[in-house]
């Protein structure tokens, strides 16, 4: 059962329906969200989860599955069913918008493994579709939902009669205003226009009687006249019968039409309904996303295990606002060894009723069929029961104080509750006299808890928290709270009671010290001392918490080293094996040519019977192939840099060297013993006997050429830094596009770019017409398509380069 009646409201779930409402595409998806309602029925609960996390997976998949026109059409198919009656042209177009949605549902699902969305694919089973109304449709009608030209033979001819009246029209429009115009009977600047469906000219009021013709209206301030001239009247009448004898064809057509989509209504209103619900699973699988839910483990009896969960309504309020990373999210364990019961305490505003909150929302919308906000590896149970004590529900009706309206919940939960009931209580046993209130209140948080119920519960009262510590079945728990600045935290940690903080509060406000003094004598040693080991606790925690943030910290930079030397010594160990493996190549070619070369020689030398001419021009071949063996002096370290020395006492501003090592530098300042000396952009300090004085003509150019290297260098990473992989060209005309395009395109091969996006919008299709062939003219094209319909279609120009 659900405990009280407005148990919705007090949870702010009726927020949570306008937001599904707002995510559906249709009138029948928002009758689902209206009729969504809490089960205890754990099959239930996981089909309707099932289906919403397949949804989301879908998603996730990047497939094409529809995710819009869920249309609702059911007034449309009554209408449908009524004799002699015909769908406009608007109705109709949402109908084929409709049908045309339920064809790519039931093509997804029946081309799918129904292994992968089996619930979703049980849902689709029993929907049948006859594809050709949709044909049919598509037959006369066009995309912006207007009847095609050659929907019937006879619109065809009417519509070339029409087209070539109207072209008529305007010509004899045009030489008669002309003419008006030399014979001074309208303005220079006249201009044509329509009076109830037919052409007429604007006409000084003075000149009216001067033009033969039918006048049909007046400005509003009577000085100009708009008249049908004699002339147009043919014109006009003969164009007024063909748009009747069109509007009378278009109804013959859609009568026919309509008429064929009559025997198909029973069976396109279970599509509608389907569509319905495909439009519900798919505004909860949009909402799931945006909150990052999940589906959690089931489990079929009472259980919290839930990880870094957060309040959905606070969550998507953060959302929206950009704020998602500042909300705090909780771990909450209710089970039987920690307990079933969990008393959080702490001081005003540090988030006990957020928390409290965000338990009885999130197993809510759990089985009301709804994903939850939280991380994966996290378990729900099922309960029966919700009942919940929030607020200040007093009634003057029923003659209600606040705490009276307290014991009436209270008794409603004792009376029904169960072990099975998940119970809500804010501020436990407020409302009356604290010493009274708070017996009262550990009397029954002893029978809820002798009951085996489950349940949050805040309170301030000492007498609870100590209860709690020694209770089988309850559990403690605080919210942090930053006890140097005085802030909290709203983070709930399980397992020791919380302080209020009061008397450190009433301190920072200002309170006199004697008024706090009396204050600390009052509320008696023991409590004193209990409030000051919270407050001990607290500060040891947050320590604690930071170093072990620090030691984490540290890991993980340990932990980066490693793998960067890992990773090092990997390729260093690669280049080695690379390089020894092309030096023994080598060696091998060589060796080899060697051997053919000594074997060949000795061959010869007995060949000339040991010539004493020939073996020294042999030993002199032999020579000459060992020295072009030799390690090229082009691959040879190249000698060291030799700089001018000139010698000398050093001064501010000379050139010098560090003896021994090509470095230079630029004398910056002196002391007796040391200088300290520019390095590129390093200073450094050297002792004045390790450096000698160099010419500065070779410094400067030292530098100059060093610097032109980096320049360069610099240059073109800067390039890549800035290069934005998407242009977008939407309000340009053609000639900016041209130049933008060009640069665009250039720096992208330049920088070796493999795909960029080109936003030139959807529109009347002039401006993509222009991209697309302007594109033609680049070689490093590979392919030019449309981007991803869910990331502007034809909208955007996707390219993808060699």
């Amino acid at each position: 059962m659900l405990y009280p009646k407005n148990l919705e409201e007090k949870l702010g779930f009726d927020k949570l329906r306008e937001i599904l409402k707002d995510k559906c595409n249709g009138e029948v998806g928002r009758s689902y969200v209206d009729k969504m309602r809490f089960t205890s029925d754990e099959r239930f609960i996981r089909q309707r989860a099932a289906q919403v996390d397949e949804c989301v997976r879908i998603y996730a998949s990047g497939e094409s599955f529809p995710h819009s026109g869920f249309i609702d059409v059911s007034n449309f198919l009554d209408k449908s069913e009524i004799i002699n009656a015909f769908l406009l042209e608007e109705e109709l177009f949402d109908l084929k918008t409709a049908l045309s949605t339920l064809k790519e549902c039931l093509q997804f699902f029946n081309a799918c493994d129904p292994t992968l969305y089996p619930e979703l694919v049980k849902i689709s089973e029993n929907i049948e579709f006859n594809p050709m109304i949709l044909s049919q449709i598509d037959m006369i009608l066009d995309d912006k939902g207007k009847i095609r030209d050659n929907a019937s033979p006879e619109l065809v001819s009417i519509r070339q009669q029409l087209n070539k009246q109207l072209n008529s029209l305007r010509s004899k429009t045009a030489s008669v205003l002309q003419s008006m115009k030399k014979s001074g009977y309208a303005k220079d600047d006249a201009k044509p226009t329509l009076r109830e469906g037919r052409i007429v000219v604007p006409v000084p009021a003075e000149h009216k009687r001067h033009v033969t013709g039918f006048v049909h209206d007046a400005s509003s301030t009577g000085q100009t006249v708009y008249i049908e001239p004699q002339e147009l009247l043919d014109l006009n009448n003969s164009i007024k019968d063909l748009e009747l004898r069109e509007r009378q064809e278009v109804i013959r057509i859609l009568t026919e039409i309509t008429n064929k989509i009559r025997p198909e209504v029973p069976g396109l209103k279970k599509g509608n309904n389907y569509l319905g619900i495909i439009d519900f699973i798919n505004a909860k699988a949009k909402f799931a996303i945006q909150q990052e839910s999940i589906k959690p483990e089931i489990v079929n009896e009472p259980l919290i295990a839930w990880y870094h969960v957060a309040h959905p309504i606070l969550l998507y309020s953060f959302t929206e606002q950009g704020r998602k990373d500042e909300v705090v999210r909780q771990k909450i364990e209710l089970d039987e060894e920690r307990g079933r019961l969990l008393l959080i305490s702490g001081p005003n505003a540090g988030g006990k009723s957020i928390a409290m909150q965000t338990v009885a929302l999130v197993q809510y919308m759990f089985q009301c069929g709804m994903l939850v906000p939280m991380m994966e590896g996290s378990k729900m149970g099922v309960f029966t029961d919700i009942m919940m004590d929030y607020g200040d529900d007093q009634s003057l009706e029923n003659d209600l104080s606040t705490y009276s309206s307290h014991l009436t919940n209270m008794k409603a939960m004792l009376t029904k509750g169960s072990e099975t009931s998940l119970i809500l209580i804010d501020e436990f046993g407020s409302g009356t006299e604290p010493e009274l209130g708070g017996v009262i209140a550990e009397s029954i948080l002893d029978e809820m808890n002798h009951k085996k119920m489950w349940g949050v519960i805040t309170t301030h009262y000492a007498n609870l928290k100590f209860f709690a510590e020694k209770q089988v079945g309850l559990q403690n728990g605080a919210m942090r709270y930053d006890v140097d600045n005085l802030k909290p935290l709203y983070k709930l940690e399980q397992g020791q009671p919380g302080s209020s903080f009061a008397l450190e509060i009433a301190q920072k406000i200002g309170l006199p010290k004697k008024v706090l003094n009396v204050a600390r004598n009052k509320a008696g040693r023991k409590k004193i001392n209990m409030e000051e080991l919270l407050r001990n606790l607290e500060t040891e925690k947050k320590e604690l918490h930071q170093k072990n943030q620090e030691i984490k910290r540290l890991e993980q930079k340990l932990k980066s080293s490693v793998e960067k030397y890992d990773k090092q010594s990997i390729e260093l160990n690669n280049k080695k094996a690379k390089i020894m493996n092309k030096a023994r190549e080598e060696a091998q070619k060589v060796l080899d040519t060697a051997n053919k070369k000594i074997e060949l020689t000795i061959k010869e030398i007995k060949e000339a019977k040991a010539d004493k001419e020939k073996t020294k021009q042999l030993r002199q071949n032999i020579e000459n192939f060992r020295n072009s063996n030799q390690p090229s002096k082009k691959n040879q370290k190249p000698e060291e840099e030799v700089y001018e020395v000139i010698g000398g006492t050093i001064v501010i501003g000379d050139a010098v060297r560090v003896k021994g090592q090509s470095t230079i530098g630029e004398v910056a300042a002196l002391s007796s013993r040391e200088a300290e000396i520019l390095v590129g952009e390093l200073r450094t300090k050297v002792k004045l006997n390790r450096l000698e004085r160099i010419s500065k003509k070779a410094f400067r150019k030292e530098v100059r050429e060093k610097h032109s290297s980096n320049s360069a260098s610099s240059n073109l990473t800067q390039k890549r830094i800035d290069f934005n992989t998407q242009l977008d060209l939407r309000g340009k005309r053609a000639e900016e596009v041209m130049y933008d395009l060009d640069d665009f395109m250039d720096s992208a091969i330049m920088l070796g770019e493999t795909e960029v996006r080109i936003v030139h919008g959807k529109g009347t299709g002039a401006l993509r017409e222009v991209v697309r062939n302007h594109l033609k003219s680049f070689r490093g094209i590979k392919n030019i398509s449309d981007d991803h319909p869910d990331r502007g279609g034809a909208g955007v120009t996707v390219i993808t380069l060699r």
